[in-house]
């Protein structure tokens, strides 16, 4: 044996040295067996022993965890009533109401607006304490009210909304109102649609049977549920044997046609809105004292008595008065070149000198003056000379140009094919 050990390499022989002191000290330091536990020592195997475990209860457990389940309860809004009165109604606190306003200026604006018909859902926990309040903004936002860290606190709970595209077309059999519905657009869409090309079409009397449009449009969508309709992307009118294109600017958010030239006119085409037109108003105009026909220098709209007049474009107002021909009657010069006139209102509620916008109201529609029945007279001059409204070259907005015209040329080619690709998709079923 010591002669294997004295062949060992010198690395080996120190290792050997190194462990076997280890575990010399290892033993030098054991306790002696009379201080070990006695209970220990007597532990036989195969014998079963207890043994104190600290558990917790689970029923406290989990009320420590679990969170607050709130009872909630809506009310809907009555007419005439304040946060104060519905607050009574819940049966809360004028001091609560008061506390809430006073700790956020959200919250002021949200509980001080309220509407007939709002919903609110309020917030108990298991003590009956009001904790948390909730108010439906729209499909995809809702305004809450929270208790945290022992104050009120405001924020928007916004879900996220996603968008698709949807397709509508019609042949215009009685109106563009029926044919618009007819087709699927709602309400606010027919308006867009009209807004789009109304500086080229006068949709109180240009429209006619057998008129066509398609549009191409958006759709919201939240949580896989259409909850609204976005922007229309693109529209092809097909007016009298005119082919009129709009497309959609996602930069701007404003429409050109297929060559980037901007939809938008220095002038609307008609002064008022079509839903409101009955017909073209006696346009042979017989003169209401002589019974003569006498030379139309411009364009009749029948409506409602009250019914908005616009401007037609940016300018000033030359002039607003009253005379026994003209009734009350607003002249407006719009540039050295062009002149506007609406005559016979019912009131005017522009002055002269007064500075106006497109589309701002001046008037209410009557029939003031030498007038056979209520409608509005509506002059177009240019440079002096009276020129038919509904036909009259109008002078453009400012077009593309450079790069902002090239990147909206490739855009409109994806939006137009978009709108040919889903009308061929109706065409087939």
């Amino acid at each position: 044996m010591h002669s294997i050990f004295v062949r060992l390499p010198l690395l080996h022989k120190v290792l050997i040295g190194f462990f076997s002191a280890l575990i010399i000290v290892a033993l030098f330091f054991l306790p002696d067996p009379q201080d070990l536990d006695p209970q220990q020592s007597r532990l036989k195997v195969g014998e079963h022993y207890s043994v104190p475990i600290s558990v917790e209860s689970p029923e406290r457990s989990a009320s420590s965890t679990r969170p607050s389940v709130l009872r909630w309860e809506t009310y809907k809004v009555k007419n005439g009533e304040s946060a104060a009165v519905l607050f009574n109604r819940v049966g809360l606190s004028p001091r609560l109401l008061h506390e809430l306003i006073t700790s956020d200026k959200e919250i002021k604006q949200q509980l001080t607006r309220l509407r007939p018909g709002d919903r609110l859902q309020f917030g108990f926990d298991e003590n009956n304490d009001f904790i948390q309040l909730k108010r439906t903004l729209n499909a995809f936002e809702t305004f809450r009210i929270k208790l945290q860290g022992g104050k009120y606190v405001s924020e928007v709970d916004k879900k996220e909304v996603d968008y698709q595209y949807n397709y509508a077309e019609a042949t215009i059999k009685s109106n563009f109102w029926n044919a618009g519905i007819s087709s699927g657009l709602n309400a606010n869409q027919i308006m867009e649609l009209a807004g789009i090309f109304g500086w080229d079409i006068d949709f109180a009397l240009d429209i006619r049977k057998n008129d066509t449009f398609r549009v191409l449009y958006q759709e919201e969508v939240v949580e896989g549920e259409v909850i609204g309709r976005g922007k229309i992307i693109a529209a092809i009118f097909y007016n009298q044997g005119d082919t009129f294109t709009a497309i959609l600017d996602e930069k701007s958010g404003k429409y050109y046609d297929e060559n980037g030239r901007a939809m938008k006119k220095a002038f609307l085409r008609a002064p008022l809105d079509f839903r409101r037109v009955t017909s073209n108003f006696n346009p042979r105009r017989l003169h209401p004292v002589t019974g003569r026909v006498r030379p139309h220098r411009g364009t009749d709209y029948a409506a409602p008595v009250g019914t908005p007049i616009w401007a037609a474009g940016n300018g000033v107002v030359q002039k607003s008065a009253y005379n026994k021909f003209n009734g009350n009657y607003v002249f407006i010069k719009h540039s050295n070149t062009y002149i506007t006139k609406y005559l016979h209102l019912t009131k005017r509620t522009v002055k002269t000198g007064q500075r106006v916008k497109q589309g701002q109201t001046i008037g209410t529609l009557g029939g003031t003056g030498r007038v056979t029945g209520p409608h509005l007279h509506y002059e177009f001059l240019v440079n002096g000379v009276h020129k038919n409204p509904r036909t009259v070259n109008l002078p453009q907005s400012k077009s593309l140009t450079g790069k902002a015209k090239q990147t909206f040329l490739a855009n409109a080619k994806i939006s137009m094919a978009k709108l040919d690709r889903y009308s061929k998709l109706l065409a087939m079923r």
